[in-house]
């Protein structure tokens, strides 16, 4: 194959019929009294034409000729192409709507996989990442070496107060609406399952499931609370297989809600497995919302904010020109959560 044509200063001037010393000073970054379209018409040329020899200025051209990116960092544990993970629904959404802003992403890791010297990489000179929205709850001291790097930061799912931009759904407003439909089909005793426990996701879920209870008149029964360190699949069938030798007791709920759909899944699987029926034999009712929710079978009853429109908002708020202009001024978006009704919900017998 033929070697590709090499860009020169040269050839840069040619093309745009100026001289060779003008071009060497504007890609140098002395923008000192040279015409301003034209300062930008030779970078724009430069870089489209691919002219990146050592030691070129690349944060000396003007913004708009580099491609602008929201940088995306999931909390610790998480991988955005885990399986039916929540994430990657948001992740879908901030793609979709950066992409029509003209605007990249880039997942740069996880909390756990990132360090100083490799965020240091991230935002050398000349960096196009223009604000970073972050995946779930991290830790504060993450966050402040994070700060040190970018101020446009959005949290997702997660709120830091005091220390960025947040967007999540209205989870007390899921979980009334959640325990709401089982108390309405006739549901008295209703266990949760949680997962993440330890992180104020699963608090603010919990804390939303007793208050929706006590609101209805039902019994809480600890006896029936399953809190685990995850919120998968796994988990969800570990949860339930934990309390299943109780089956039998005449407290025994009738329905669960679980932390979330992953956790719901595999719940279910693990009451199949044992010989039982959803939702004949019980109901399973999950605290979040996802299009996967729609593709099991049964379709899993859920309730929360669409994922997609979640990431499409935090995306919004990272292009939005005017945040993070006041310097300590913080927005908390909350989105509205919507009750899906599926088929892993029945009235009582």
């Amino acid at each position: 194959m033929p070697k590709p044509r090499r860009v020169s200063q040269q050839s840069i001037a040619k093309e745009l019929g100026v001289s060779q010393a003008l071009v060497s000073l504007t890609l140098n970054g002395q923008s000192e009294r040279i015409n301003p379209q034209t300062y930008k018409k030779i970078w724009d040329y430069a870089i489209s034409a691919g002219y990146q020899p050592k030691g070129i200025k690349i944060e000396n051209s003007p913004s708009d000729t580099r491609t602008r990116q929201i940088g995306v960092i999931m909390r610790a544990g998480v991988q955005v192409h885990t399986q039916g993970s929540y994430f990657s629904h948001v992740y879908h959404g901030i793609n979709s709507s950066a992409l029509d802003t003209g605007f990249t992403t880039s997942i740069l890791g996880s909390e756990d996989s990132l360090d100083d010297e490799r965020l240091a990489r991230f935002f050398g000179p000349g960096h196009a990442i223009k604000g970073i929205i972050l995946m779930g709850q991290v830790s504060e001291e993450f966050l402040t070496l994070l700060q040190r790097h970018s101020r446009r930061i959005v949290a997702v799912s997660a709120r830091h107060a005091g220390f960025c931009h947040s967007i999540i759904g209205n989870e007390p407003e899921a979980l009334k609406s959640t325990v709401t439909h089982l108390h309405d089909l006739g549901h008295k005793r209703i266990g949760w399952l949680g997962g993440n426990f330890g992180l104020s996701r699963h608090e603010t879920r919990f804390n939303g499931f007793k208050s929706s209870l006590a609101n209805l008149g039902l019994k809480h029964n600890p006896r029936y609370d399953v809190l685990r360190k995850e919120g998968d699949r796994a988990e969800g069938n570990e949860a339930m297989l934990s309390i299943m030798p109780g089956i039998k007791r005449p407290d025994f709920p009738t329905a669960f809600v679980t932390y979330n759909i992953s956790m719901a899944i595999g719940a279910i699987r693990a009451l199949q497995h044992a010989g039982y029926h959803v939702p004949a034999d019980c109901s399973i009712a999950a605290a979040d919302f996802s299009e996967t929710a729609k593709k099991y079978t049964p379709r899993i009853t859920s309730a929360g904010c669409d994922p997609l429109d979640l990431g499409s908002r935090a995306a919004a708020m990272i292009t939005d020109q005017q945040l993070g202009s006041s310097e300590g001024i913080f927005s908390d978006l909350v989105l509205a959560s919507k009750l899906h009704i599926g088929e892993s919900t029945a009235s009582v017998d």
